[in-house]
């Protein structure tokens, strides 16, 4: 079972608490938590994947994070970003090697 997230009531939920409450409670709360469909693993894939095609590298940091818990390896996270250099574009797998080159340094 998916966690309990709170990072939008963390971050945004004064500012912008419905958004917040649609991304702690519809977004994690019940998308990710769709296990039987789609494994945490798949769905962390996924989410990598449409962040660095969409260049979204504000957000590729936690879901990098999230992605080795759910137990996507070093190698397979090179072979991804590898992958979608061809699809994505250069400039953004670079980018995208420089994050996880940290968040899989001590593998």
């Amino acid at each position: 079972m998916a966690e309990k997230q709170t990072a939008g009531r963390d971050l945004l939920g004064a500012f912008a608490p419905k958004f917040a409450e649609l991304n702690d409670d519809v977004l994690f709360g019940e998308v990710w938590s769709r296990e039987k469909e789609l494994s945490p693993r798949d769905r962390s894939m996924i989410t990598v994947s449409a962040l660095i095609a969409g260049g979204s590298f504000e957000q590729l940091t936690p879901h990098l994070q999230k992605a080795k818990a759910n137990g996507i390896t070093k190698d397979e996270i090179a072979e991804i970003i590898t992958h979608l250099s061809f699809y994505a574009g250069w400039p953004k797998a670079w980018s995208a090697f420089n994050i996880a080159k940290e968040i899989y340094k001590n593998e």
